[in-house]
């Protein structure tokens, strides 16, 4: 299966990358399914129903949130009848939606897809590694489904790779989200999980995690916060990851995606 994660959208400059360049991707490199992380697209704090439309029209099958999830008040309640927008696994009980979906791809394949928070340096929630696994074997891969990705959205660099490796052989693919900015560890770990400890933004680089300059400099600088920080709007760079996956459901081939924008390109050469 062909499979592609794209990193955080930021506010406008994100959305519209995305969406012009996702369906031509999804035609060229015959996507079978495309996940997008969508926590910071609505201003830069979290999503709206209209978004969510845009995201699932041009092409994502399903998307992902964070610690941004209900920065839109509407989102409390548009989640409960959108069964391809999820939220962390690991919020308290009763929180709003769900934090895992099954998707059926065009051609019947089935993919799991489990989003889920880290703990150090961010709220304190539930016990990822926990949770991670109890989704896991309430649908296990080669089994309830043919695919299976984890969005793990974290701070620590440590604890995404003790993640990763945790699941390594249970799931396809293992991608870190939150921090903005693409890391080049990107790889297939020993028993067959495709793992980066972040995806990378998809927003205007000329910037501070894809927010205009001026305000983070400031609070920095002066350590009082002044005006509400805002989305840079320059031309934005669509980071993500692409893998594809054998019969079993493991990855075999890995390649970071890095289109437009200010970064140096990137894209999978397995696919052209």
């Amino acid at each position: 299966m062909r499979l592609l994660f794209i990193g955080d959208v930021v506010g406008r400059a994100g959305r519209l990358v995305l969406t012009e360049t996702l369906p031509a991707l999804r035609r060229a490199w015959q996507l079978d399914c495309v996940i997008v992380n969508g926590e910071n697209a609505a201003g830069g704090f979290g999503i709206t129903e209209a978004i969510l439309g845009d995201f699932l029209a041009a092409g994502a099958d399903c998307v992902t949130l964070g610690n941004h999830a209900f920065d839109q008040r509407e989102a409390l309640s548009f989640i409960e009848f959108q069964p391809r927008l999820v939220r962390p696994a690991n919020f308290p009980a009763g929180t709003p939606g769900r934090g895992a979906t099954l998707i059926e791809t065009a051609a019947g394949a089935r993919v799991l897809v489990v989003n889920l928070m880290g703990r150090l340096f961010m709220d304190a929630l539930d016990d990822p590694f926990a949770v991670g696994a109890r989704e896991i074997a309430a649908c296990p891969l080669g089994e309830a489904c043919d695919a299976a990705v984890i969005d793990f959205h974290a701070e620590a660099t440590s604890e995404k790779q003790a993640f990763a490796h945790f699941m390594d052989g249970r799931v396809s693919l293992v991608v870190g989200t939150h921090t903005h900015v693409p890391t080049a560890d990107h790889q297939i770990l020993p028993q067959g999980t495709a793992y980066q400890s972040d995806a990378g933004m998809t927003g205007d680089y000329d910037s501070v995690i894809g927010m205009e300059k001026e305000e983070p400099l400031r609070r920095f600088v002066s350590k009082v916060p002044g005006n509400r920080l805002e989305p840079a709007a320059g031309g934005a760079t669509l980071c993500g990851l692409a893998v594809e996956t054998d019969a079993q459901g493991h990855a075999i081939k890995i390649a970071p995606v890095r289109m437009g924008g200010r970064l140096s390109q990137a894209k999978p050469d397995f696919w052209s």
